[in-house]
This record gives C-alpha cells, structure tokens and sequence, in this order.
C-alpha cells in the first residue's frame, strides 16, 4: 500500500488540533471562574467596551503574527459566545434581595419559562400562574412584590383585567407582550401601582441573554422597578427605552411588516413547481439563509404570527404599501424600463447611506458561517 505523502503533514495538524482544544478547555476553565466573580460581584454577563478592547488586541496580535484578523475574530467571538453560555450556569446576583416573590402570568409557557428561568437563577422565588390556576389565584398572588404578564397577544387585556381583584400597591406590574400601547394603558387602568411595559427583542429559543434587546416603555413609579431594569442588564441584554406608541409604530416595520412578506414568500415558494432539496443542492450561501430564514419563521407558532400582523390597522395599511411597491417595481421589467429600475435602486442604496456597508460586511460574516456548515 502506497503512503499518502501528505499523512506525516495530517498528524501534525491532529496535535495541533488537539492543543487547540486542551487551551479551549483551559479557557472555558477561567470563563467559569469570571462566571462565579460576576455571580459574587453582580457584574452584567455583556461588557462591551471589554469585548471591543479584547477583539481589537487579538486582532492587532494576529496580524503581527501572519494570521488573518478576520480568522481570529471569527474564532474569538464563537468562543465568547460559548462563554457567555457557560457563565449562565453560575446565576445571577438579585439586585433587589428585598423581592421575594415574583409571580410570572404564563410561566409554564415558552417565553414565560425562560424569564422564570432567570429569575430564579437570581435567587427569586418564582411562581407561575397559567391557564388552569386560576382557581387559586389568591393564593398564587397573595404577597407578590412582581407580576410579570407573558401571554398571547389576543389574550393580554383580558388576562390584565382579570388580575385586577389581586393587584397590590406594593406589586410592581410588568408585561412581556410585543404590542405595548393597549397593554401598558391597560395595565395604568387596572393598577394603581408600578408598572411597566416591556417587549424581549427575542424568542425563548435563544442560549443567552447576552447582547439581546429589551424595549422598555415606561408607565408609573419608574424607581420601584428600577431594580428589575437592572436584573435584565445583569443578564446581559440591552434594555432600549421607547416610548409605546412609537414602540408599536416601529413594529409594524420590524415585525408585522417582515413576518408577512416572509410568509408571503414561504407561501408563493410552495406553491411552484420546484423541489426544495433540489433549491437547496443548488442554493448560494445567500440563498440557503434566506430559505433558512423563511424556514424558521414556519418552524414556530402559527397563532403568534397571525396576531402580530393583524395587531392594528397600521399594519395592514402598510402591508398594503407593500403590495404596491411590488407592482411598480415589476413594472419595471413589464415596460422594459431598465433605467428606471436602476434609478429606484439608486435612491434606496442613497437611503440606506452608510448602512450599506455595514450591512455589506455583517451579511458577508453570515454568509461565511452558512457555507461553512454546508455539507
């Protein structure tokens, strides 16, 4: 049998393969021990300004070395991602020890889960109350300092009224719901104590809360749930301050107006005479991620979906621009119209202005990971 002149090469590459991981290993060792400091400390999980600092050095190291810096950012931030993950397993210190009781409305749910979750990862004691505990609510609610409302959208309001009976002054009143207007005036209407509104920019589904968004809408007695502000920044999300109504106008671009396109697009893809496997065999790295972007979106909740885009009548209205734009943009190519269409590209690229770039290099970076799990 013939040797491969390239295994003595290979076997070199297996050491150095293996030390990798040996300093991997070392690495998650003191990720744990940071884990412990920030549990003791009550630092936040994301600090920015010590992730940007790191990143730059190594990438300045690297260089002087001969390695790519974009190959050992890459590397670093998978790394930190896995950290951040791994320093979740250590909990969080409670800003406020003086809150013993945190009642979460829809705690068996998903969403609601995962914020139980962190909150008795901090030291609360968490209580859920869900559809068929209604019976003992009084007991459920009796002295709660936090009642936390995570339901579907179409039943938010109901579910703040029928609260009201149980509803202390001492309670800080919050909702996790993505519409904020009606839910925050509701909750104003209901409780005559702290309350707050707040829309997690994220799904239950994700490892951490690390560099997550949390909007933030403000209702009444902003320094009683100061503390809970504070937990969330703990955990490592951003909490964005807006106001409700411009919260929900915003939405209607961000949400209503994505989910439906998305949908629009899944829908009218299986509807053709194609084979996915096949698309997918054929795809581009920037094809397969938006088919996996459109996958996902058919992977989750149907009922969620169809009360974010029916949410208000601004959503249909611009849905309805939507479907205008759609036809002056194939009337382009109905008319033969080519400089007409490469003028309209030229005005959104002016729009997005410097985004484009940004989004240019972020996009590439996705790109580069989607082709790297292609098999």
């Amino acid at each position: 049998m013939i040797n491969n002149p390239l295994n003595p090469l290979r076997e070199q590459i297996d050491l150095v393969d293996q030390q990798l991981i040996q300093l991997l290993a070392k690495r998650l060792s003191l990720v744990a021990e940071v884990g412990q400091v920030k549990h003791q400390h009550g630092l936040p999980i994301y600090a920015p300004e010590r992730e940007a600092l790191m990143i730059q050095a190594r990438r300045q190291e690297a260089e002087s070395q001969g390695v790519p810096a974009d190959l050992i950012e890459d590397v670093l931030r998978r790394v930190m991602r896995e950290s951040y993950t791994s320093e979740n397993r250590h909990g969080f210190k409670a800003t406020n020890p003086e809150i013993q009781k945190i009642v979460v409305v829809g705690g068996r749910g998903k969403l609601g889960g995962l914020f139980a979750g962190y909150f008795r990862q901090s030291g609360y004691g968490v209580v859920s109350l869900d559809q068929d505990d209604w019976e003992n609510a009084d007991t459920i609610l009796a002295g709660a300092d936090a009642v936390i409302v995570c339901v579907p959208i179409d039943k938010t309001l109901k579910i703040i009224d029928r609260l009201q009976p149980f509803l202390t002054e001492k309670m800080v009143l919050a909702d996790l719901t993505s519409v904020k207007a009606e839910p925050l005036a509701k909750m104003l209407e209901v409780h005559s104590g702290a309350v707050v509104g707040l829309h997690p920019m994220f799904g239950p589904d994700i490892s951490t809360m690390a560099k997550q968004v949390v909007a933030c809408c403000h209702g009444r007695f902003a320094e009683r749930y100061e503390w809970l502000l504070a937990q969330i920044k703990i955990w490592g999300a951003k909490v964005e301050q807006i106001d409700a109504k411009e919260h929900d106008h915003a939405m209607t671009y961000i949400q209503a107006l994505r989910h439906f396109s998305t949908f629009a697009y899944g829908l009218h893809l299986s509807q053709q005479p194609v084979k996915l496997s096949q698309l997918l065999a054929l795809s581009s790295p920037i094809y397969r991620l938006e088919l996996a972007m459109i996958g996902r979106l058919f992977a989750q909740d149907a009922a969620l979906y169809a009360d974010i885009i029916a949410d208000k009548p601004e959503n249909l209205a611009v849905i309805k621009s939507l479907k205008q734009s759609f036809a002056e943009s194939l009337a382009f190519f109905e008319q033969g119209d080519r400089e007409g269409f490469i003028s309209a590209f030229e005005k959104v690229h002016h729009w997005f202005g410097d985004y484009s770039e940004q989004f240019l290099k972020e996009s590439r970076n996705l790109l580069q990971q989607a082709h790297d799990l292609r098999v």
